[in-house]
């Protein structure tokens, strides 16, 4: 891993001890990653890679911070089925997805922590494990967390410009990771630009961000199977993204320490008090 030996990784203690060590207090984090296609120049393990280096490392520098975090083994296997054609991808459909991400937060309820946080390294697990947050929160009472591993930054050297904001696989960002973190498993003479130019021309209709989502199978976009413009990839920016990750993952693990959801309950010391005609929604 990237930044050191891992000293928190939840399964390399004894049963006792994670009954003795964990508490309220104590933060448990879920890697998600995937194995799937990502392209001719990258391995299928790219999003694992993702979640479980900058997962960990950030369990790491937050632990050394002084928060009670823990890190369990990362999950290869998720919901990828968007690249169900390529070859070499394992994808699990979305119940049996969303059936593992409830029964993970079963076991940390059970183990005495208070917050589960999934740090997902796909994009393809977003939708289902939002939806699976609420469901452990329902069901166990654990304070549930989704946060991403990669903190997308523009390329020192312009490595993204030219995708149009449309680079979200396989493309300069998560080639350039992968080419610090991983260069043996890059080939980068087979490294092309596959950016759905086309789609830059809609202003509501976005991959991420914008009001109307749609759905997609990652060969709408050329048989690569790649979205984004991965022959600009460089090491460099892969520094970058990593450097970025890392502190931004850091940041969040520090404020869901102190993050309470039920801190400001009607009539507690202030507690503005709703107005009598007031709609509150959720």
């Amino acid at each position: 891993m990237s930044g050191g030996a891992r000293t928190r990784l939840l399964a390399e203690l004894s049963g006792p001890a994670v009954a003795a060590g964990l508490g309220p207090d104590s933060i448990v984090v879920q890697p998600t990653g995937a194995v799937e296609h990502h392209g001719p120049h990258l391995p299928l393990v790219t999003d694992f890679l993702l979640a479980d280096h900058i997962g960990g490392a950030a369990v790491e520098r937050a632990a050394a911070e002084g928060l009670d975090v823990w890190q369990l083994p990362t999950l290869a296997f998720t919901k990828s089925d968007e690249h169900s054609w390529a070859p070499g991808t394992v994808w699990l459909d979305e119940s049996t997805m969303f059936d593992t991400a409830v029964q993970i937060g079963r076991a940390v309820a059970l183990m005495g922590a208070g917050s589960l946080v999934f740090a997902n390294g796909h994009g393809g697990n977003v939708a289902l494990l939002q939806v699976a947050l609420r469901e452990i929160r329902k069901r166990y009472g654990l304070k549930t967390f989704l946060m991403p591993t990669l903190a997308r930054t523009p390329g020192p050297s312009g490595e993204d410009a030219d995708e149009r904001g449309l680079g979200i696989h396989g493309g300069a960002a998560e080639t350039s990771m992968i080419l610090h973190l991983r260069p043996d498993l890059v080939d980068m003479t087979k490294a092309e630009r596959w950016v759905p130019d086309h789609l830059a021309e809609f202003e509501k209709i976005r991959f991420n961000g914008g009001p109307v989502s749609f759905g997609w199978l990652s060969n709408d976009f050329g048989t690569p199977g790649v979205v984004g413009d991965a022959s600009r990839a460089t090491a460099a920016y892969g520094q970058a993204l990593w450097d970025r990750s890392l502190d931004e993952a850091v940041a969040s693990l520090h404020e869901i320490a102190r993050f309470d959801p039920a801190v400001a309950k009607p009539g507690a010391a202030g507690a503005a008090p709703l107005a009598s005609d007031a709609v509150a929604v959720s």
